[in-house]
C-alpha cells in the first residue's frame, strides 16, 4: 500500500474489529470506499490484490461474498474429484487382478471325477 493515510485508517479499523466494535465487513468496505475516492491508492496498482489478502485474513467463512465462496467449493469438488477417480481406477484394477488370481487357483479345480456326478 503506498497511502500512509489508507494505512492508518486500516490500522484503527482492525483495532475495532479486535475489540468487537466494528464488524469486519464494515472494515473492508471502508477500504474499498477509500480505495475508490484516495488519488494515491487509484494509481496503486497493486492495491487490489493487498485488499483481497486483507478481505481473507479479516472476514470468517461464512462472511466472504457467496460468489467467491461457491467458485471457492467449485474448484474444491473438481480437486476431490479427480482424487476419488484415481482412487476408483486403482481399486478397479485390485479387483479384477483378484479375479485372475480366483480362476487361476489349481487347489480348487475341479476334477474329471466331480464333472462325472454331475452328468
Amino acid at each position: 500500500m503506498k497511502c500512509e493515510r489508507l494505512i492508518h485508517l486500516a490500522k484503527n479499523w482492525y483495532v475495532h474489529v479486535k475489540d468487537e466494535t466494528m464488524a469486519p465487513a464494515r472494515m473492508i468496505q471502508f477500504i474499498k470506499n477509500h480505495a475508490a475516492t484516495c488519488e494515491i491508492c487509484l494509481t496503486d496498482a497493486e492495491l487490489e490484490d493487498e485488499i483481497e489478502k486483507i478481505t481473507a485474513l479479516i472476514l470468517p467463512e461464512s462472511k466472504i461474498p457467496k460468489a467467491v465462496r461457491l467458485q471457492q467449493e467449485k474448484e474444491e469438488m473438481e480437486e476431490n474429484d479427480t482424487d476419488e477417480e484415481d482412487e476408483e481406477e486403482e481399486e478397479t484394477e485390485d479387483s479384477e487382478e483378484e479375479e485372475d488370481e480366483e480362476y487361476m487357483d489349481d487347489e480348487e479345480d475341479l476334477e474329471d471325477e466331480d464333472l462325472k456326478e454331475f452328468d
